[in-house]
């Protein structure tokens, strides 16, 4: 991340171009067609979405600390989940200072540098007025909450890179580029999204969780500590936490997630790195699971984000997904950008619709056949030439997304039924159950 935030940060407008004061944020990376080939973003502002409305539910001590509840819960379930909520009321930090930290013997991040690595101190880059203060500020900060501390010797040195996130307020990365290049990479596996997303769909509630400054909950290996330093203006601090932006958290965060929810997981709860989402399949009894959940969270020393957690709702965006009680929907702004997409100019528009439709590849049939002509053009963006064929395939699937498709959860008591067809340049398959005579779709292959 913090590379991609050096390389906009040193962007400048050509003489016959507007500048814009605002620089594009990280998750808005110029190369769309990556980030829409996936239909979970990686921004780390966008979060699991409830389709309810929502109430606010007061838990801190102060006005205005709340979290979200449903506003369709009955009086009874509400009664229910909000005495559980409020019983754990301690378990939501309002600030980092709330944070008690995971035990160092439970989990802790290791960056296992390779041995022949030789330690890299980056030359200090200059810095505009403006991002200065905004260090200055943002370091008073980490070292209030014990997250930084201050070092006089090091060999492994990084430079602070600043982004505006989309709110106008600046993300402070440190540029690892050197020390993650020295360091192995942690295949520790990610769960499936398509699993995971098939186990979340079909129950009657959803509680989704946040983690409160998610990384940062999480401490460094203490002898790694000081190869973390970074440089400003005014001294050189090192991470006592995790940071964003060294190689391997998503992997360490993700084991921790698995070690703490080890019996939850599958049950009543899904966890993708720091997306988390407590279900339930009859509603009287999610009071007890997220009772269950709470205990583990306290348990390890946990703690949620109260404004980014959303209590007993009937379904919401999950992964890149729909999940409600229905089954599992195509992801409504996916669908609303090939609707509203122009017909593509240029090879790297070709890219971004190409990216969209494979988001998008489990809800629509036969995909690869027909969307062969658009296929071609990237293997051949020199000769570049967008041709009737590529227009008709193009339009032919904006009905397959309006409205968003629906696919059922799969039951694993039923036989799954497999179509195959093959075609030129495709093969198709179809993975449908049947249920009373009636045949449900489960997922497209193409």
């Amino acid at each position: 991340m913090a590379q991609q935030c050096y390389t906009k940060s040193l962007k400048i407008a050509s003489p016959g171009e507007k500048c814009k004061s605002d620089p594009p944020t990280v998750a808005h990376d110029t190369h769309m067609e990556i980030t829409d080939l996936n239909s979970r973003s990686d921004s780390h502002d966008e979060r699991p979405s409830p389709i309810d409305e929502l109430d606010d539910l007061q838990v801190g001590k102060l006005p205005g600390q709340n979290t979200k509840i449903s506003r369709q819960l009955s009086p009874n379930l509400r009664q229910q989940l909000e005495a559980e909520i409020l019983q754990n009321a301690d378990l939501f930090a309002w600030s980092s200072a709330d944070m008690p930290g995971i035990d160092v013997d439970f989990i802790c991040h290791k960056l296992a540098i390779h041995k022949e690595a030789k330690p890299v101190a980056q030359r200090k880059r200059k810095v505009g007025g403006e991002r200065r203060e905004a260090i200055i500020t943002e370091t008073q900060k980490l070292l209030n909450y014990g997250f930084i501390r201050e070092v006089r010797y090091t060999t492994w040195l990084a430079n602070v890179v600043l982004v505006k996130k989309s709110s106008g307020k600046w993300r402070m990365c440190v540029d690892y580029t050197d020390l993650n290049k020295a360091c192995p990479k942690d295949s520790y596996p990610l769960p499936s999204i398509d699993r995971l997303v098939d186990r979340a769909s079909r129950h009657a509630l959803l509680s989704f969780l946040d983690a409160y400054s998610r990384y940062n909950q999480i401490m460094m290996y203490p002898p790694d500590e000081v190869h973390t330093s970074f440089i400003t203006d005014h001294a050189n601090y090192y991470y006592r936490v995790m940071p964003f932006d060294l190689k391997n958290a998503g992997a360490t965060y993700q084991r921790l997630m698995d070690k703490v929810f080890n019996q939850q997981i599958g049950r009543n709860m899904e966890v993708y790195v720091d997306d988390m989402v407590v279900k339930t399949t009859s509603a009287t009894d999610h009071a007890a699971d997220l009772a269950e959940v709470f205990a583990q969270i306290r348990k390890h020393n946990m703690r949620l984000n109260p404004e980014k957690c959303v209590f007993g709702v009937q379904g919401g965006k999950f992964l890149g997904f729909m999940i409600t009680s229905r089954g599992i929907e195509a992801n409504p702004e996916k669908c609303k950008a090939i609707i509203q997409m122009q017909s593509p100019q240029t090879v790297k528009e070709v890219q971004r619709l190409a990216g969209r439709l494979v988001s998008l590849s489990r809800f629509i049939p036969r995909l690869a056949e027909k969307a062969g002509p658009i296929f071609t053009l990237l293997r051949k963006p020199k000769d570049f030439q967008w041709t009737d064929q590529c227009e008709e395939a193009f339009q032919s699937f904006k009905p397959f997304v309006t409205p968003p498709p629906i696919l059922q959860r799969p039951d694993h008591k039923t036989d799954l039924l497999l179509y195959l067809a093959v075609a030129e340049g495709a093969i198709i398959a179809m993975i449908v159950q049947e249920h009373q005579k009636v045949q449900t779709l489960i997922y497209f292959i193409s």
